[in-house]
């Protein structure tokens, strides 16, 4: 089309193009069609409750945020069901066996993960300034749910932490005579304090060896150290511990709640430890 021939066509109003758009939509989805793909996924399929999830949460979003239309009739479809498994979990001997076989850093947050009811991530994002020896517990910032808790910090790390800790100040006095970049910090708090990734307190109690790009500033990090190092670790460490359980760094956590629960401590306690919303989700280490 010429620019001249382009130029003589009438201006296109951007909401007429929407609302065209959304009513050919409307009009092309059938609700008894997308009841049927969602029930045929769950009968026909028979794919997992998550990938069913996901195909609703699309078609609710479509619906609701892009046609603005409720959708009531969706509750006639039949849900995929998510079955219920119980938590691999090792006993005391067969912790032992399989932090017997880890060294270094990767022991030390394994030991963490299972000594105060950790998730990964919750271990790798401890700071300095989240131990509290005097009161023997651990600071757990944004952990599942952009939840803060308070858990449990094992006697029998004192000494180990205590030793990293010195290692990790020298470290961190020769990164700062030699200016290096800081650690990554929460959004807010680097926008109104970004002085405080080259303070101590902030600094990572398991930093990573390399420097990387933040993903909102694109300024160059310190980030933790990466997940897949202590995964790698304790898979290893599990064959090594001769273990037929397929335990992971997760199960720690399993196993310090059920060990818990084993030793007399009160649901509720168990609960709080853990980060858990509902008791429901921790009752079920009950069943172990």
């Amino acid at each position: 089309m010429s620019l001249a021939h382009r130029g003589r066509l009438p201006a296109v109003d951007p909401a007429i193009c929407r609302n065209s758009i959304h009513a050919a939509i409307r009009a092309s989805l059938d609700p008894l069609q997308v009841e049927a793909f969602l029930t045929a996924l769950a009968t026909r399929s028979h794919v997992a409750a998550s990938t069913q999830n996901q195909a609703l949460c699309a078609i609710l979003f479509l619906y609701r945020h892009v046609l603005k239309v409720d959708l009531p009739w969706l509750e006639n479809i039949v849900r995929a069901v998510r079955p219920r498994r119980l938590p691999v979990v090792l006993t005391v001997d067969e912790v032992r066996c399989v932090l017997a076989e880890l060294a270094g850093v990767p022991w030390l947050v394994a030991s963490l993960l299972y000594g105060s009811g950790l998730r990964l991530h919750e271990g790798l994002t401890v700071r300095v300034k989240d131990l509290d020896f005097a009161r023997r517990e651990l600071v757990v910032r944004n952990g599942k749910g952009q939840k803060d808790r308070v858990t449990l910090l094992p006697e029998s790390l004192r000494d180990p932490l205590v030793g990293h800790l010195t290692r990790l100040r020298e470290w961190f006095e020769n990164e700062r005579r030699q200016k290096r970049p800081g650690v990554s910090l929460p959004f807010a708090l680097a926008k109104k304090y970004p002085a405080a990734s080259v303070s101590w307190g902030w600094q990572y109690l398991f930093p990573s060896a390399s420097i990387c790009a933040d993903p909102y500033s694109r300024l160059p990090v310190r980030h933790h150290l990466h997940p897949g190092t202590v995964q790698r670790g304790v898979a290893r460490a599990v064959r090594a511990a001769g273990l037929a359980k397929p335990a992971s760094c997760h199960t720690f956590r399993h196993s310090f709640a059920t060990h818990l629960l084993d030793s007399g401590y009160d649901i509720r306690t168990v609960q709080e430890l853990l980060g858990h919303s509902n008791v429901k989700t921790t009752m079920i280490y009950t069943h172990v």
